[in-house]
């Protein structure tokens, strides 16, 4: 019994090793490299000095617009994806026959078939002086500007970040059992009753999975702000690329980096056991 399961361990660690030397060195290797930058100075020309020195930490609240507007943009672009993809991903999965089902998903990945860059300069045009403004314009509502505005960042958000909202979402309503759904219309329950204590429960880990992605990314992102804001809206994102390929402080963009870091930990953690601690607590009342 013993030595099947020393070669039961044996096997385990051989599948894991791959994965394991994949993790350290593509994921906790860099951060490391990043947070002993984070302790140097930069060089008269750029770049790193080795020191130790907690200066640049010291000099973190200069960027606090940076994480102010990628504390704000974040949950709110994360909320008005999830407000907008919920009743799509319903729609797809409850109310799409199969023979449209297919074709409509295809629909909203296809904007995946194209580069975010491309995608973003489309919508400089679309809230630009000759896109949507004009036309305002033409049926007499003058000096509407929507580009290099908060509204052209989350409009960009929202659009380049939907379908990831989207899919998980989708996925989890797609496996819920009609039955359920079913045994409560005959016991008397409304539709909308029945998706407030069916539908919804069942589909959070979907929509825990698609806040989480769209979260995650949107915490680094620093393309859309820059093409979309025009500079006005800074995130972190949009800082480390300053600081990094610009002004080559190096030292300054890994604390401002590990900070980061920090901050999505402590975000995401709390988030998750909110969202764990009320998926349980559903779960228990539908028992």
């Amino acid at each position: 019994m013993a030595n099947e399961n020393n070669r039961s361990g044996l096997l385990t660690g051989a599948l894991l090793a791959p994965a394991t030397a994949w993790f350290l060195i593509m994921l906790i290797m860099p951060l490391i490299v990043v947070a002993i930058f984070s302790f140097g100075e930069r060089s008269p020309v750029g770049g790193y000095v080795a020191s130790f020195t907690f200066d640049q930490y010291a000099n973190l609240p200069s960027r606090f617009a940076a994480f102010r507007n990628t504390l704000t943009f974040a949950p709110f672009g994360t909320l008005a994806s999830l407000l907008i993809a919920y009743p799509l991903a319903y729609f797809l999965a409850v109310k799409v026959s199969a023979r449209w089902k297919l074709l409509l998903l295809v629909l909203v990945i296809v904007p995946f078939w194209t580069s975010l860059l491309i995608r973003t300069y489309a919508w400089i045009f679309i809230l630009g002086g000759k896109g949507i403004p004009a036309m305002l314009a033409f049926i007499g509502i003058d000096d509407v500007r929507l580009i290099n505005t908060p509204f052209a960042v989350m409009v960009g958000i929202i659009y380049g970040y939907l379908p990831l909202m989207v899919f998980p979402i989708y996925v989890s309503l797609d496996k819920l059992d009609k039955r359920l759904l079913e045994a409560s219309s005959d016991l008397g329950g409304t539709p909308f009753r029945s998706f407030l204590q069916i539908t919804l429960p069942l589909s959070m880990p979907g929509m825990a999975t698609g806040c989480m992605l769209v979260f995650i990314l949107l915490m680094g992102e620093f393309l859309i702000p820059a093409f979309l804001g025009g500079g006005k809206i800074f995130f972190v994102g949009n800082a480390l690329v300053d600081l990094f390929l610009q002004s080559r402080n190096w030292p300054f963009g890994s604390a401002v980096a590990i900070m980061l870091v920090i901050v999505m930990l402590i975000t995401v953690t709390l988030y998750m056991r909110l969202t764990v601690g009320k998926s349980t607590g559903r779960d228990e009342s539908l028992m």
